[in-house]
């Protein structure tokens, strides 16, 4: 008989036995993320990473260690996914130039203005109009997002940059071993303007798509993508300036 999904496995729990039991939880992750990635990426390509990183959880997993094999698993999932987008390379050197570009301004506005700059001060910075610059952010949009679900350190419990932004109840244990990168963006979502707040917050908090976002803020999807992207750029500019 299959172990129910979601069970939590014992030490020394035969690794077989957790794939199966947990196949449902590939399904979840891959239709929560479709949406979160290029529209070419097929479904298939999304399960056969994401059934990877089950596996590799599964190898991976102590059960000494008191930490939940679903919530585990899941990062490794949501991370196989994206290392396999990845490895698609797809986005050309100029996208990622883009993308590098608005990052490199928005740090050296933040040095000089002692503030996060808003999207008209970029805007001009990059001697863009605005709407010149929120189609830049458009082309790079799913870039940020994949940036942002690269691992933070070479742990073993697999969290990454959204992990940090997600976990908005703690046990005192994870509370005691939280980094103070978790500190730092904690201060720098504060920064961001109310409209990027609201995204980030209904985006990851709340998993809305994009769509659902915008018919919440009463905004066109297109101007919650640009949205999104900046303030994902935002913070990685931060994350960048902690881990240097």
């Amino acid at each position: 008989m299959n172990a129910p999904y979601g069970y939590q496995p014992t030490v020394g729990q035969d690794k077989n036995e957790l794939v199966k039991a947990h196949m449902p939880l590939v399904r979840l992750v891959v239709e929560r993320m479709r949406a979160q990635v290029p529209g070419f990426v097929t479904k298939d390509d999304m399960t056969s990473a994401a059934m990877m990183g089950l596996m590799d959880a599964a190898g991976r997993f102590d059960a000494s260690r008191g930490i939940m094999f679903k919530t585990f698993a899941e990062r490794r999932i949501r991370g196989a996914i994206y290392d396999e987008i990845r490895k698609m390379d797809w986005f050309s050197r100029s996208l990622r130039e883009k993308q590098g570009r608005i990052g490199k301004t928005i740090s050296a506005m933040e040095h000089r203005l002692g503030r996060t700059p808003d999207e008209d001060e970029v805007a001009a910075e990059l001697n863009l109009s605005i709407d010149d610059y929120r189609h830049m952010l458009n082309q790079v949009c799913h870039l940020g997002c994949v940036s942002l679900n690269e691992t933070l350190d070479e742990r073993d419990d697999g969290r990454c940059f959204i992990d940090m932004l997600a976990d908005d109840s703690p046990t005192v244990q994870q509370q005691m071993e939280q980094s103070e990168i978790a500190v730092d963006l904690a201060a720098q979502l504060e920064k961001l303007s109310e409209k990027e707040r609201l995204v980030v917050s209904l985006y990851y908090y709340e998993e809305l798509t994009q769509k659902e976002i915008a018919e919440v803020l009463d905004l066109t999807e297109g101007r919650i993508s640009q949205l999104h992207s900046q303030a994902l750029v935002k913070l990685k500019v931060k994350l960048s300036r902690r881990q240097s």
